[in-house]
């Protein structure tokens, strides 16, 4: 689901600004890395309230994640603007 969300957005802004796509990801991409050496940098959700689901803003966006003892999941990316429900996440 992730996947998808990120290449919908990137398709988006690649409408008008191809670049401006491409850095974007790119930021994205960066992000989601540095969760390898700091799972728990982002908040937990606020609208989940749970302690293994949590975020990252980037921006405009949410990078939505889940925390496992071994692992982390990113569950999807949301536009700071879209309301977020359980179903988006689960």
């Amino acid at each position: 689901m992730a996947v998808a969300k990120l290449e919908e957005f990137a398709d988006y802004i690649a409408l008008d600004k191809p670049m401006a796509a491409l850095n974007w990801v790119e930021t994205m991409q960066n992000s989601v890395n540095k969760l390898k050496k700091f799972p728990k940098s982002g908040r937990q959700v606020p609208e989940i309230n749970r302690v293994d689901i949590r975020e990252l803003i980037e921006g405009n966006y949410r990078i939505i994640y889940r925390t496992e003892s071994n692992r982390i999941s990113i569950l999807t990316i949301r536009h700071t603007k879209q309301p977020l429900t359980p179903s988006d996440v689960f």
